[in-house]
């Protein structure tokens, strides 16, 4: 029994059992009306005691079943000299039916019921009803009793395991929650930041610029001036290291969209949008496929696990592109609509049979990857290809709840 589930409770009952098996062997030795009798109450005492305090009479079942057959003995001897012995069936009920199995406690109890009724008649005293009634409705409630006993502690034992595992689970909660609090206010502050403080240093240092170009030669505030624009530099740089320091790894530089324009831009670097593509930015991606990115619908903000989802996807996908399908043209598009954020990967290159796809040997991170990405967040990750005819590789994410264009 663990030592966790002994309430006081059952800590009284087990006190009042050895109390009950003490005061019927006191009766027993002072009835036995001879000396050899109260030896035998003495010795079975004895051996009762030894096992209420040898552990391995707790924590084996073979021990256990030793020494229920010695203190039975030692009971029948007894039994033997005075009937007053036969009220010791009853504790001896509860400790076999606690101690050993169901299927040897039950037929043990019923030996120790006729054992004690036949004593009873051997010892001369007269047959009736109440003979054979008193020691079976003892067993009777004896069994009851332990049986619903032992219900009681396995529901008790299965709540505390819940309980347990409850307690686990809040904690994991609590630290995932704690975790994601910080990303979030670290994602807050790094964007506040940049679109403050480091645009205004961008804008003055700009000005500044430009009223250092406007100075006539020789000008005394030349030198002040660019005193300034160098003060404002260098806090520029402070500020965006701040920027770095607080953003995820792979959206330190901006939104989403921006992390996917350079994603796209020859090197993964920063490129400049083409005003002629009206929204869309075309890019190469040095000797491979040349790669155009656009935005559809309204941008909403988006948590940071959706951006990191989105992003790695992305990566992933356009990664398989440049590796694999020959693809001379590709276009990424992240898509806003009313429930949903969608990104769509396509390329004009050779393709595949998406069901002979198996997990790469060197662990990379594949389609099955890229779909559990897009599952544990609650979307949808499809990948529509065939050998000659390109890829497309769709996911879609439900928008949270709150999101609004």
């Amino acid at each position: 029994m663990d030592p966790r589930s002994l309430t006081p409770a059952l800590r009284a009952l087990r006190l009042c059992l050895h109390l009950l098996m003490a005061g019927l062997l006191v009766l027993a030795a002072a009835r036995a009306r001879s000396t050899v009798g109260t030896v035998m109450a003495l010795v079975t005492g004895a051996v009762y005691a030894a096992g209420s305090y040898l552990p391995s009479v707790r924590s084996s079942q073979r021990a256990a079943a030793v020494w229920l057959a010695v203190l039975g003995a030692s009971w029948l001897g007894l039994l033997w000299l005075t009937p007053e012995a036969l009220w010791l069936a009853f504790p001896l009920y509860f400790l076999q039916l606690h101690l050993l199995p169901a299927r040897w406690s039950l037929p043990a109890v019923a030996v120790t019921a006729g054992a004690a009724i036949l004593s009873y008649v051997g010892h001369g005293a007269p047959l009736n009803p109440g003979v054979f009634i008193g020691p079976l409705l003892g067993a009777a409630v004896a069994v009851a009793t332990v049986l619903g006993y032992q219900a009681l502690y396995r529901e008790n034992e299965r709540r505390r395991r819940l309980i347990e595992e409850l307690i686990e689970t809040r904690a994991e909660l609590a630290a995932a929650e704690r975790h994601a609090g910080t990303l979030a206010e670290r994602e807050r502050l790094a964007r506040e930041i940049h679109d403050t403080l480091a645009q205004g240093l961008s804008s003055i240092q700009l000005l500044l610029r430009a009223a250092e170009r406007a100075l006539p030669p020789a000008s005394p505030a030349a030198v002040h001036i660019g005193r300034a624009r160098e003060a404002a530099q260098d806090n520029l740089a402070e500020a965006r290291r701040f920027v770095r320091a607080l953003s995820p790894p792979d959206l330190e530089r901006g939104s989403l969209a921006a992390a996917l324009e350079r994603l796209c831009a020859p090197g993964g670097g920063a490129a400049p949008r083409d005003p002629s593509t009206s929204g869309a930015v075309p890019y190469g991606l040095g000797d491979g496929p040349r790669v155009r990115f656009s935005v559809s619908g309204t941008p909403v903000e988006l948590p940071t696990p959706y951006e990191v989802a989105l992003l790695r996807i992305a990566q992933s996908a356009l990664a398989n592109t440049v590796r694999h399908a020959s693809a001379s043209r590709a276009e990424i598009t992240l898509s806003f609509m009313d429930a949903s954020v969608t990104l769509d990967v396509v390329d004009d290159g050779v393709g595949f049979d998406p069901a002979s796809v198996r997990p790469s040997s060197d662990g990379g991170f594949g389609l099955p990857a890229m779909r559990s990405r897009a599952e544990s967040l609650g979307g949808t990750f499809t990948v529509e290809s065939a050998p000659g005819q390109g890829t497309a590789v769709a996911v879609s994410l439900p928008l949270p709840t709150g999101a609004s264009t």
